[in-house]
């Protein structure tokens, strides 16, 4: 039966995946796109969580982690792109 409800979990993930994919590419704004791919990285991340506890192994959780960390890291450098135009400051602020 826990084969079965992971089966299932495993894919609406998947499904989630694809409509985040479309609203990725569809997109009406930058900030849309920019969601849809952080949801993207959170449902990679719960698809491998489900995948660890379907084979009973706890080999993949390193890469839980550095998912995690690279969706954040990516969610924030696009916000700060929008928001002021560039990544980097210049140093230029006088």
């Amino acid at each position: 039966m826990t084969t079965i409800v992971l089966s299932l979990a495993l894919a609406i993930l998947a499904a989630a995946i694809l409509g985040c994919t479309y609203r990725l590419i569809v997109g009406p704004s930058r900030s849309d796109r920019i969601a849809a791919l952080d949801t993207i990285g959170i449902n990679l991340l719960a698809m491998i969580a489900v995948l660890c506890m379907l084979l009973n192994t706890q080999a993949l959780t390193e890469i839980i982690l550095v998912i995690g960390i690279l969706t954040f890291l990516g969610t924030t450098v696009l916000a700060r792109y929008i928001e002021r135009g560039s990544v980097i400051e210049d140093g230029d602020d006088r």
